[in-house]
């Protein structure tokens, strides 16, 4: 543990800023978005056009992180679902992981607060309230289904285009195409969290937990499962590192194996 803790410390820091500017994002769109006393809720009265500039919006702002400086280095995992399914498949040692998971959950919830400090009485209003993720009018069971499948569509992306040759420096462009599309089409179902750090930080700072257990399992569920089926494929099933964006000269902390794809 302490050498993990001292070595790789930079990377856990990385992840736990990464998330928690993405839920700054968020707090920041969806107040401009939804809250009824902003000029862009009055200007645009469609709920699914604004969804559609939300989407873009954090749509970006995955690509923006995940080729940054500390998306590079770090991998820009920004999900504990994510870290656990790259452990599972061996290529993230047990205290990365552990502490990837750690500093997910507390950047996330780092990041609400700040927005609470910053945007006060705007994103605690009831329109906003902290981008808290609660299930749709379909109910809980319609929105952990819808969760799985989201969570089940992201991971097997990665998977399938980080280990290829071709398109691996394309990943980051291709998640958050995904983020963009799910908050678009998916929201309604579930609010679109795809993340159980992600939903925490909001659920903390809210003390607002309805169906949590939704957020926390789904997604978790539905990476494993995409691990599991991009493990099937006749060919084309091997990982070759947790990075997102590998086509960098950042270090890699990883049990990685990226030169051979490259060969």
């Amino acid at each position: 543990m302490s050498e993990a803790l001292l070595q790789h410390w930079p990377e856990y820091l990385m992840e736990a800023g990464l998330l928690g500017g993405f839920m700054v994002s968020a707090c920041m769109f969806a107040t401009l978005l939804e809250h009824p006393r902003c000029r862009v809720r009055r200007s645009v009265s469609s709920a699914f056009v604004r969804r559609a500039l939300m989407g873009l919006a954090m749509g970006l702002t995955a690509v923006t992180l995940i080729h940054s400086p500390w998306g590079q280095q770090s991998g820009a995992h920004m999900n504990p679902a994510t870290t656990l399914t790259f452990f599972l498949r061996g290529k993230v040692a047990a205290w990365d992981a552990i502490f990837y998971i750690a500093a997910q959950f507390a950047g996330a919830a780092a990041g609400v607060a700040v927005s609470r400090i910053v945007l006060r009485d705007w994103v605690r209003h009831e329109s906003v309230n902290h981008v808290v993720t609660t299930p749709g009018q379909f109910g809980v069971a319609v929105a952990w289904i819808a969760e799985l499948a989201i969570a089940l569509g992201m991971m097997f992306m990665v998977l399938y285009v980080s280990n290829d040759a071709l398109l691996t420096p394309y990943t980051g462009l291709f998640a958050g195409t995904l983020v963009a599309l799910y908050i678009t089409f998916e929201a309604p179902l579930s609010g679109m969290s795809l993340n159980p750090a992600r939903s925490f930080g909001s659920a903390l700072v809210a003390r607002h937990w309805r169906a949590f257990w939704v957020y926390l399992t789904a997604p978790v569920v539905g990476m494993l499962l995409a691990s599991g089926a991009y493990a099937t494929l006749p060919v084309h099933n091997h990982v070759y590192c947790a990075k997102l964006d590998h086509c960098n000269d950042r270090r890699c902390i990883f049990r990685c194996e990226f030169d051979r794809l490259r060969q």
